[in-house]
């Protein structure tokens, strides 16, 4: 593992404790060594999700072992790895690459599971491949694992603009299915639709449930953030046979079901977080996306949609830009060289 040429510590962004944007500071830390299976990353830029709010508000604690330091995806470049990842021969020192992190990634170096970086696609740059990991990894298990999304099915995505959003309507349409998504304003809605929604609408004027029916009729799969207040809607727009996949909750935890339609449409109802699943699971899915996903990326027909990128420095105003709910697409923040 060991490289002379690298620093003793770095600035990284801390939760100083838990509250507001303004909690998020700078300081300096000790450079993070690999452990077995890992390799050290050299960051140039890193993605911001909102499970990093819900982490930062105290709501979201990281897994036992993880680092303490909020940022679930990177990009950059590997600068040194434990000494059994050569033997895996899958990512070496010098390699390009993207990654998934169970923290970490608000740093200037971090370490990731070798299974879990995969290579920048060809065309991309470090601030669009640092936008890729997380979305790209919760949609594909849950939409096509989980959801079993399939060419020629119907999907609703609830949030249409967001990072998980605007991944989704590309994969589901590159995929080969009907898209709809439900979004918060008409500028949203002309993105949605630009990138393969047959229809978006503004859930602030319109009730998605009696447009799709009167469109499709139902749908076969939906993947939802909301949770709680679109349960019912939810069950009712599913044809036979649908599956709802929560992703999660901004809608709330809780609220009646009726059973009796899921016992007649025979529904399956399931939904899962992607940070505690472990590092096979992950595994398994970033050589899907590989094999999958990432020829569709360098053939320019799914690219990652960036709203804006700050410096490191600027974390907590990427915290504020993101919780005002007027984000298209990913914020990122560059942390090194960037090209």
């Amino acid at each position: 593992m060991c490289n002379k040429n690298l620093p003793a510590d770095m600035t990284a962004i801390e939760i100083s404790t838990p509250g507001k944007p303004d909690v998020l500071r700078p300081v300096r830390r000790p450079l993070p060594r690999p452990a077995a299976g890992e390799v050290l990353i050299r960051v140039a830029a890193a993605g911001v999700n909102r499970p990093d709010c819900l982490q930062r508000r105290g709501l979201y604690p990281p897994p036992e072992g993880a680092s303490d330091l909020p940022g679930l995806e990177v990009s950059g470049t590997i600068v040194a790895t434990a000494d059994d990842v050569a033997t895996l021969g899958t990512v070496a020192v010098g390699d390009r690459v993207c990654a998934l992190l169970t923290g970490g990634g608000y740093a200037q170096y971090c370490t990731a599971p070798a299974v879990q970086c995969l290579p920048i696609p060809e065309g991309l740059n470090f601030t669009q491949a640092a936008a890729l990991p997380e979305t790209f990894f919760t949609v594909w298990t849950n939409l096509f694992d989980r959801g079993r999304l399939t060419s020629g099915e119907t999907v609703l995505i609830h949030g249409g603009a967001s990072g998980i959003g605007t991944t989704a309507i590309q994969l589901a349409r590159a995929f080969g299915s009907r898209v709809f998504a439900t979004v918060g304003n008409n500028e949203k809605r002309k993105l949605c639709e630009t990138l393969g929604a047959e229809r978006a609408i503004n859930y602030h004027h319109d009730n998605f449930r009696d447009i799709i029916k009167e469109s499709a009729g139902g749908v076969d799969v939906i993947l939802d953030i909301v949770g709680g207040a679109y349960l019912d809607d939810n069950t009712k727009l599913l044809n036979a046979e649908g599956r709802l996949v929560i992703i999660g909750i901004l809608g709330g935890a809780k609220e009646e079901l009726n059973l009796g339609r899921v016992l007649t449409k025979r529904l399956i109802i399931t939904g899962s977080t992607l940070r505690a699943r472990n590092r096979a699971v992950k595994g398994d899915i970033a050589r899907s996306l590989r094999t999958q996903v990432w020829p569709k990326i360098e053939s320019g027909a799914i690219t990652p949609v960036i709203h804006t990128s700050l410096p490191l420095a600027k974390a907590a105003r990427a915290h504020e830009i993101l919780e005002a709910n007027e984000v298209l697409g990913k914020i990122v923040l560059l942390v090194g060289e960037n090209d």
